[in-house]
């Protein structure tokens, strides 16, 4: 099981952050926001909601606190509410790291066969 966050050894300099839709059975579809250290594999911080602020909000409270020199994103509208100016990067060439981990993710999900799984 995935812990929700930890800490990482190191405080990442550069953090990327990506949601990703999924859906449970057939028609539920729910997001999947992902924190990491672009210099690091591995998932520091996840949540599963909405596509909307009140998702990204608990997810922020234990990345924003990291202070990163820069965060990469995709330019989501929910990220400037968080991220202070001048800190975030807007560009999917830099994201490399963090859809590496979606990709892993869609790949281990997709192994199962349960009708109830979390597909990526």
């Amino acid at each position: 099981m995935l812990p929700d966050a930890y800490e990482p050894d190191t405080i990442p300099r550069v953090g990327e952050l990506d949601e990703l839709e999924t859906f449970v059975g057939k028609k539920n579809n729910i997001w999947l926001w992902t924190a990491v250290n672009h210099f690091h594999p591995g998932i520091l911080g996840w949540v599963l909601g909405t596509h909307s602020a009140t998702t990204f909000r608990p997810r922020w409270e234990l990345v924003g606190n990291w202070k990163c020199y820069f965060y990469i994103t995709d330019g989501w509208p929910v990220y400037p509410r968080f991220i202070p100016d001048g800190d975030q990067i807007i560009c999917k060439t830099y994201m490399t790291r963090v859809e590496g981990e979606n990709t892993r993710l869609r790949h281990y999900a997709s192994q199962t066969s349960s009708q109830d799984t979390v597909l990526f």
